[in-house]
């Protein structure tokens, strides 16, 4: 990374209810994206925000009893309480209410209006409240359920505008194969590819009034409002000062990179920058598509009763180990499972033994042997200049993964330092050192393991600054270099001759969370035996020749159509390919499958497959496979067992 400029912006999220799990985990990521980059020496702005219109925030406030503005401002405090609470640093939060956006989205408007680039027609389609979207027909399940929330739609023939968006497809398709880092993963990028092989219509931009009053008036005819979606979008320009600050604005957007969720990407990825080309401007640098939050292999959903509350979370385990799992847990891009036993397990694998432990071990022996001050260490061995280099080497492994959006891998290559740390305290047994009196050998390997310690705080700073804080200042930093983390510092070593740090004992950085077990039910009670033993009826034994199974067992194994709706390769693994796939009725489940060596990703997403939906889910190559799919075997290889023509719903039963 270079001292330049970095925009991250969150999506702005709507106000028609409280924030959960899938909001915290796209603010935390834009939150670490910008530390780093503030670390890196960049000029970073960091905007999140939430979306105030539309038709769900005015049936959540006429629910609430309250006025739409009352409804946004009662919960738009949810939203900036909770990344007070989870320690965003966000440089500017936008609400779409206010005048500096919707003067600018009127402006927008206008100049589109002057130029013939919106019109107005009538309009019949089918629109999804809950997703504020129209459909068409074609687009539809069953001719009446929305493709995306499955929620039923409401068919509405209206008089309404339209943005020309139409116009610019042919002229989208060549940008993004032109553009490989304009929208990411790379997968997302087919997929849009892939939306832009129908012919893309035009895009309507209004709503009358007699149906929805609250949103931003259109400036060239009254009894109209804005579509919520064309309103939202233009907050990334708005905020940066579009119209107003022509210098700031010019400084910061074509830095820009979108954070979003998968499910708003052909909003991002079509609707924008159909926009911005209309408009006349250019692009921002990247939309990045993260995946969901999933519990077990279901997406988390209100309706289903399996939201992760944030706010309980931090409060239960505290700000920073829940901003660590979520950012460790997850590739930025792919789907990830959410358990509070897998928390619990990181927790206590990571943080409270490995990284919590390691500080324990060489503070305590600091103060025990030399006060808390280490001695000048002779000149360091082998082993300690190993130890050191891996931990230099972290600092650049960090950064190129954090270009890459591939921060769990970055993560991981700085725990795996604190283990090579813990590793290497076993290997020289400071302890023994201190039995035997060896106190110039013991000085060298402490101040080793403290100089490591120095540099992971630093490169997770980002991540957990309270309690990087609290290990750097028991490590003896001033409140000066506590907060020094930026890379150049990092990659350079104190010099040991000038290294007077005086450590303190603190309590435990992560104390280990025990799990009690429940307890285990008393064995009932067997009843009295009758006088009198009732026989069981005589069944008839079925004698079942060898390699043969019986209808019974055969119908015990569900099979299933499954949609690929993502592939990627697992590394190290050459044979293994890591799929999301759709079986139907939001069951999306992650499967690993031995066919990279016949299929590339991009050869099977869009495929309609079949697969063992009731397979035990088992562990394979660190990714949870939940089923397993039908291939046939030849001389040549594998071949997939899809469904003929491809085109068969998901969730289909095979048999």
């Amino acid at each position: 990374m270079s001292n330049g400029t970095f925009y991250v912006t969150t999506p702005i999220y709507y106000v028609n209810d409280k924030p959960h799990i899938g909001h915290a985990y796209t603010t935390v990521l834009a939150d670490v994206l910008a530390r780093y980059h503030r670390a890196a020496g960049d000029d970073v702005w960091f905007l999140t925000g939430t979306d105030e219109h539309g038709q769900k925030v005015e049936k959540a406030a006429a629910k609430n009893g309250m006025t739409p503005i009352e409804q946004c401002d009662t919960t738009v405090v949810r939203f900036q309480e909770l990344w007070k609470r989870l320690g965003i640093t966000n440089d500017d939060f936008i609400r779409t209410t206010e005048e500096r956006h919707w003067k600018i989205v009127q402006a927008i408007m206008q100049d589109l209006y002057d130029r013939d680039l919106i019109y107005k027609a009538e309009y019949k389609g089918y629109y999804c409240v809950a997703c504020e979207r129209f459909f068409t027909e074609k687009d539809l399940i069953d001719g009446k359920l929305c493709p995306d929330c499955q929620r039923e739609v409401d068919t509405i023939v209206e008089s309404n505008y339209f943005f020309r968006m139409s116009k610019y497809q042919d002229w989208l398709i060549q940008y993004i194969t032109e553009h490989p880092d304009f929208i990411q993963p790379a997968f997302r990028a087919n997929e849009t590819l892939g939306f832009l092989r129908k012919p893309l219509e035009d895009l309507c931009i209004s709503r009358p009034k007699s149906r929805l009053s609250w949103g931003i008036e259109l400036p060239f005819d009254k009894d109209y409002v804005c579509y919520v979606w064309f309103d939202a979008l233009i907050n990334y320009i708005s905020a940066i000062g579009y119209g107003v600050d022509q210098a700031r604005f010019e400084r910061y957007w074509t830095s820009c990179i979108h954070l979003i969720g998968k499910d708003i990407l052909t909003t991002h990825s079509v609707y924008w920058p159909t926009m911005l080309k209309a408009i006349g401007l250019p692009m921002p640098k990247t939309i990045f598509a993260h995946g969901w939050w999933l519990t077990g292999s279901r997406k988390m959903s209100k309706s289903l009763g399996n939201v992760v509350n944030p706010m309980d979370m931090a409060d239960k385990y505290g700000v920073d180990a829940f901003r660590y799992f979520l950012l460790a847990a997850m590739t930025p891009g792919n789907d990830a499972s959410f358990t509070e036993e897998d928390f619990l397990q990181r927790f206590n694998t990571d943080l409270a033994n490995d990284l919590g432990n390691l500080l324990s071990r060489v503070v305590k022996l600091s103060i025990k042997n030399f006060g808390g001050t280490l001695p000048a260490p002779p000149p360091l061995q082998p082993l300690e200049l190993e130890l050191l280099s891996k931990a230099a080497l972290a600092v650049k492994q960090l950064e190129n993964e954090l270009n890459a959006m591939k921060l769990d891998r970055g993560i991981n290559a700085v725990m795996n330092v604190v283990r090579e740390a813990n590793k290497f305290l076993e290997r020289t047994a400071p302890w023994t050192l201190a039995k035997e009196g060896k106190t110039d050998r013991l000085a060298a390997v402490l101040y080793t393991a403290a100089q490591t310690l120095e540099i992971v705080s630093g490169l997770l700073f980002p991540i957990m600054p309270e309690k990087m804080t609290q290990l750097r200042r028991s490590l003896g930093l001033s409140e000066e270099e506590i907060v020094k983390t930026d890379f150049q510092s990092l990659s350079e070593f104190a010099d040991p001759s000038a290294t007077k740090r005086t450590m303190v004992d603190m309590p435990p950085l992560f104390p280990r969370i025990v799990v009690e077990k429940p307890e285990e039910a008393a064995p009932a009670k067997p009843e009295k035996q009758k006088k009198q033993e009732v026989k069981a009826p005589k069944t008839k034994d079925v004698v079942v020749p060898e390699g043969m199974v019986t209808i019974e067992q055969f119908f015990k194994t569900q099979l299933r159509t499954a949609k690929v709706l993502e592939a990627e390769r697992i590394e190290n693994k050459t044979r293994l390919l890591h799929l999301k796939v759709d079986l139907g009725n939001g069951d999306v489940r992650s499967l690993v499958a031995g066919i990279a060596q016949q299929y590339a990703p991009e050869d099977v997403i869009g495929k309609t497959i079949i697969v063992v939906a009731n397979l035990m889910p088992a562990k394979i190559a660190g990714f949870e496979s939940c089923g397993m799919l039908l291939a046939a075997k030849n001389e040549t290889g594998l071949k997939l067992v899809t469904v003929d023509g491809g085109d068969a719903e998901p969730g289909l039963t095979v048999g």
